[in-house]
C-alpha cells in the first residue's frame, strides 16, 4: 500500500497535562477534526480507548456521506507534567489506514505539540488522503490552540 508521513509542530499556551487530558478524551475530537461530527460506542480498557468516529463528507460538494471509522486511542501519561504521548490508529471502510501520534513537551508555561500522521492507502488514493490529512492537521492545531487558550 502506498504510504506517507506528515508532521506538524506547533506551540500552545496550555501546559502538557491540560493538552494531554483534552486529547485523551474521544468526545473532544468532534470539531477538532473538521470532518468528525460525532463519536459513539466508546469502550475503555486501561489506557486504551476504542470508539467509532463519524466523518461527514460531501461528494461533489453536495451529496452528504457519513464515513464510520474505527479508532484506537492510547494515552501514555509517562513524563507528565513535562511530557506525554497520545497515539493510535484509524481504520476507514475505504481501506485507508492512519496511525497518529501527538508528542507533548513543556515549552515555558505552555507546550509544544508534534502531530505526526502515517497514512497507508490503496493505490490511487494517497494524494487525496494526504491532502485531506494535511488540512485536518492545520485545522486541528488552530482549534486546539483556541480551545485551550487562557481566558482573556
Amino acid at each position: 500500500m502506498p504510504s506517507a508521513e506528515l508532521t506538524h509542530t506547533f506551540r500552545i499556551a496550555a501546559p502538557p497535562a491540560e493538552v494531554f487530558a483534552h486529547l485523551a478524551e474521544p468526545s473532544h475530537y468532534v470539531g477538532l477534526s473538521p470532518l468528525v461530527v460525532a463519536v459513539r460506542d466508546v469502550r475503555r480498557t486501561g489506557r486504551t480507548v476504542r470508539y467509532t468516529a463519524v466523518e461527514r463528507f460531501r461528494f461533489l460538494g453536495v451529496l452528504p456521506h457519513d464515513n464510520l471509522i474505527d479508532v484506537t486511542l492510547v494515552a501514555a501519561p509517562e513524563g507528565l507534567p513535562d511530557s506525554a504521548v497520545v497515539s493510535g490508529d484509524v481504520r476507514s471502510p475505504a481501506r485507508v489506514r492512519m496511525s497518529y501520534r501527538f508528542a507533548l513537551a513543556r515549552d515555558g508555561a505552555g507546550s509544544t505539540v508534534t502531530d505526526t500522521l502515517r497514512l497507508r492507502t490503496p493505490p490511487g488514493l494517497l494524494r487525496f488522503a494526504a491532502a485531506q490529512a494535511r488540512a485536518v492537521q492545520r485545522t486541528r492545531a488552530r482549534v486546539l490552540t483556541d480551545r485551550l487558550a487562557p481566558p482573556a
